[in-house]
């Protein structure tokens, strides 16, 4: 029984550590999946210095980020997102969003997640990921010579014809005594040669790129209804005896207030008719605060036709 007792402890033990550094961090990753390469911009900071095409970002703190994507080739329209990476409970967890084009050609992010699972430590990505830390230090502005810079070497030459004196100093060995001649020759050229080099060269500076903060639309990332609150509401819509009158109700509580996915969900749960839980995920869409997992709304559905309803239906607002 002591064995068994200690195992537990340490296995307890194990558990409240891996909760805790669960806890404590969260990962972004975002991939495309035709290739399409792009810059990660992340509340403002630019995540990678060269356009790739698979980046994760680890150890972010924060369950929201205002995110940013600007793809290389510059036809391609930039994506602005707020989104989430923590779960209902506040639980940061690891999250991946796929970028696709659409029928027309254009690369497009998904409101919703392509995965989220929790974060696992010691998790080792693909190698052909590039993994950024969050928080290192952003790419400097850099100033390099431009292509076909130049030097120029310039020479000039002067030459004088004339008569040139040289003094010759003669010493005969003698104290006092000494001859100093001057010795002259008309036929003499004296050439001073002076070079010059000048080096002419144009610079070009690269710039941090610096988004525009993004335009919260509706009820994207402001403050949901407190718990408190939301309980009296949803009491109030269990009250009512009939499925469109629990409808109607719900809808003044939503259009009112601003609610979580989580706190959709349950409402959804309150109505019998899945149509009637579809009508309302439909209408409480722009009244979330965090669209990012709206995926959580799907699990209040039986039939997988209405999940397609529900995701057609978010894919065309976007």
């Amino acid at each position: 029984m002591k064995h068994i007792f200690t195992l537990s402890i340490i296995f307890f033990t194990t558990l409240n550590i891996q909760a805790q550094f669960i806890s404590q961090v969260g990962h972004l990753t975002i991939f495309s999946e035709d290739g399409d390469k792009f810059y990660l911009i992340i509340n403002g900071e630019r995540q990678n210095n060269q356009p790739e095409t698979n980046i994760r970002v680890e150890d972010l703190t924060a369950p929201r980020y205002s995110i940013k994507i600007i793809f290389e080739n510059k036809a391609y329209q930039d994506i602005t997102r707020n989104i989430f990476i923590a779960d209902e409970n506040g639980t940061l967890m690891d999250v991946t969003y796929r970028i696709k084009r659409d029928k027309t050609g254009k690369p497009k992010m998904g409101l919703l997640p392509f995965s989220v699972n929790p974060v696992v430590q010691g998790f080792v990505p693909a190698p052909n990921v590039t993994v950024i830390h969050y928080g290192q230090p952003g790419p400097p502005s850099v100033t390099v010579p431009a292509p076909g810079s130049t030097t120029v070497i310039q020479q000039t030459t002067t030459t004088t014809t004339g008569t040139t004196r040289d003094n010759v100093n003669i010493n005969m060995g003698a104290p006092g005594i000494g001859v100093n001649v001057t010795i002259a020759d008309p036929n003499a050229t004296r050439t001073t040669t002076t070079t010059t080099t000048t080096t002419t060269t144009t610079t070009t500076t690269g710039t941090v790129i610096m988004p525009t903060p993004p335009v919260i639309v509706g009820c994207n990332g402001n403050i949901p209804m407190a718990p408190g609150d939301f309980q009296n509401a949803l009491a109030g819509i269990n009250r009512q005896n009939f499925d469109e009158t629990k409808l109607s109700t719900a809808k003044s509580i939503a259009g009112n207030n601003c609610l979580t996915a989580a706190q959709i969900a349950q409402i959804c749960r309150t109505m019998s008719f899945e149509d009637n839980r579809l009508d309302f995920a439909k209408f409480a869409y722009s009244r979330c605060v965090d669209p990012g997992n709206y995926f959580r709304v799907n699990e209040v559905f039986n039939f997988s036709d209405n999940i397609e309803e529900l995701n057609r239906f978010i894919s065309n607002r976007y």
